[in-house]
């Protein structure tokens, strides 16, 4: 079956490697109204997910991610809307020369032709994955997790419907619906029809693709974010930053999932940001200096450090300095986010250089980690290795390019 859903796709791809920036553009717009016009369709097929999920005991997190409203469906048709505004990432010559025999090359972004996701649990996923793929061209092939399975067959639905319906073929947006381990190892090794694979959930589900995939991996992977507080830190900012950065959204990559503070200054900021977190009902652990100076705090155990929580967990560690602060995300960092709150520009220059992350940041939450909040109009997911993209998967990380070559008769 996946033979015949990577053939078809593969045809797809071929037209819409050769369709305008308008007809794109035009067809995601016909995709965004055609999402809100079955809202009520997609939240059923969802409340019905829900149910079965909450029957077979998915953890908070896992249920956070799965369940839509009126507000996430319209977020994921606003996602589509915002696609389509995108400058049109194809055909842009990203290099020219004029060598010394005449002959004249440029290198053009083109799509990279089948892109296949794999995701866990988020709905959302199957219209940002799909709405950018075919912004840059490609066709792609999803594959979601057993607790989506009728929200996603109800978001993909509604997708091929306005694909149809604008000109386009529908086989641009597949979704495979088999859920078993079976389907996702073998979509793995589709090799011939799919040009790149993007895992998008948790370490298992990454760890399988990495090690187990014959086609080219994007690999996005788990984000043990981290929040170092330095010795010259605005407390209240530092407070505020951390709170938002573990409670507005705990259940996300981008979510911190450990604060790191300055011994100097631990005494006096810990107890404002642990009474901050543990207001909002957050559980921190922590290791021995952390737990002296706020007796609360339950202890850490080995496995807290580097572990992502998904959940009003964060771990919390008194650091001698920033080295022994650059040393432990060295260590227990994902390469996704790493944070830095000071006044020190010195300082924060020095954590920025020397901190390997997708992306750093100075005096900001993690939170901003996302396609959308980084002007990319959404992602598919948050890039940790350095080939071929990295931080948020964004339309433009869904293009390859090739040289053009012209000549008058040259020889060689």
């Amino acid at each position: 079956m996946l033979r015949d859903i990577g053939l078809r796709a593969r045809q797809a791809a071929v037209t819409l490697a050769q369709t305008t920036d308008g007809q794109r553009a035009g067809a995601l717009l016909t995709m965004a109204g055609r999402l809100m016009a079955e809202t009520q369709t997609i939240l059923a097929a969802n409340r019905e997910d829900l149910d079965h999920a909450m029957d077979e005991g998915l953890p908070p997190a896992m249920l956070d991610r799965l369940a839509l409203n009126p507000a996430r469906v319209a977020d994921m048709a606003r996602g589509l809307e915002e696609a389509a505004a995108l400058k049109d990432p194809l055909g842009e010559v990203q290099w020219k020369t004029v060598r010394p025999n005449g002959l004249k090359i440029r290198r053009i972004s083109v799509p990279l032709g089948v892109v296949a996701v794999i995701f866990e649990a988020r709905p959302n996923v199957a219209a940002d994955a799909a709405g950018l793929c075919l912004r840059a061209g490609n066709a792609c092939i999803l594959r979601g997790g057993r607790e989506a399975i009728r929200s996603n067959l109800a978001v993909a639905a509604a997708l091929r419907k306005a694909l149809e319906a604008f000109g386009l073929p529908e086989d641009a947006v597949q979704l495979v619906d088999d859920t078993s381990r079976e389907s996702a190892d073998e979509l793995m090794c589709l090799d011939g029809f799919v040009d790149v694979l993007i895992p998008r959930g948790g370490q298992g589900l990454i760890r399988r693709a990495v090690e187990y995939a014959t086609v080219p991996v994007i690999q996005t992977g788990e984000g043990v974010c981290h929040i170092f507080v330095d010795k010259d830190a605005d407390i209240t900012m530092a407070a505020d930053i951390i709170h938002n950065a573990k409670t507005s959204r705990c259940s996300v990559c981008n979510a911190c999932e450990c604060m790191l503070i300055h011994q100097d200054i631990a005494p006096v900021a810990l107890p404002v940001i642990a009474g901050k977190l543990m207001d909002a009902g957050v559980a921190i652990r922590g290791d021995t200096r952390s737990r002296e100076i706020c007796p609360e705090i339950a202890a850490a155990t080995d496995q807290d450090w580097g572990r992502e929580f998904l959940d009003l967990i964060i771990a919390c560690r008194v650091v001698r300095d920033m080295e022994e602060a650059l040393d432990h995300i060295a260590r227990y960092g994902t390469g996704h986010s790493e944070a830095i709150i000071t006044e020190d520009k010195a300082a924060a220059s020095r954590f920025l250089s020397r901190v390997d992350a997708a992306a750093v940041y100075h005096n900001a939450s993690t939170r901003f980690t996302d396609g959308g909040e980084f002007g990319f109009g959404a992602e598919i997911g948050i890039s940790t290795q350095k080939l071929h993209a990295r931080g948020p998967v964004g339309v433009k990380s869904l293009t390859s390019y090739k040289y053009m070559i012209e000549g008058t008769g040259q020889t060689r």
